[in-house]
């Protein structure tokens, strides 16, 4: 079993920039697919960015595409969010999750199979 626990998030204004960490333990992280999803407030989770195992593949919500890096160090157990260009719409609890289906950058919440607790970023306007 994966436990996950995100770091990272906080109050930044508009504009500015956070790096989100997905740190893994009790297993290795190098043979699953990882992704993060947000739930901002008063609406569902919604899928932000995914990577593959191995790094090759990744997907993104058109709504972050040219904002918003997935990556992961495989040697560190970690995947990473770098957030730039904030938006008051992007204030939400940030979630880190993994997906046995590794080949691929995965973005339904049903393919997920661990979950992390989340870290809020707030970005104020």
């Amino acid at each position: 079993q994966v436990q996950l626990v995100e770091s990272g998030g906080g109050l930044v204004q508009a504009g500015g920039s956070l790096r989100l960490s997905c740190a893994a333990s009790r297993r290795t992280i190098s043979n699953v697919a990882m992704a993060w999803f947000r739930q901002g407030p008063g609406k569902e989770r919604e899928f932000v960015a995914a990577i593959s195992r191995g790094g090759a593949y990744t997907n993104y919500a058109d709504s972050v595409k040219g904002r918003f890096t997935i990556s992961r160090d495989n040697g560190k157990n970690t995947v990473y969010l770098q957030m730039n260009s904030l938006k008051a719409e992007d204030t939400a609890d940030y979630y880190c999750a993994a997906s046995r289906f590794g080949g691929s950058a995965r973005f339904r919440q049903g393919d997920m199979d661990y979950w992390g607790k989340g870290t809020l970023v707030t970005v104020s306007s």
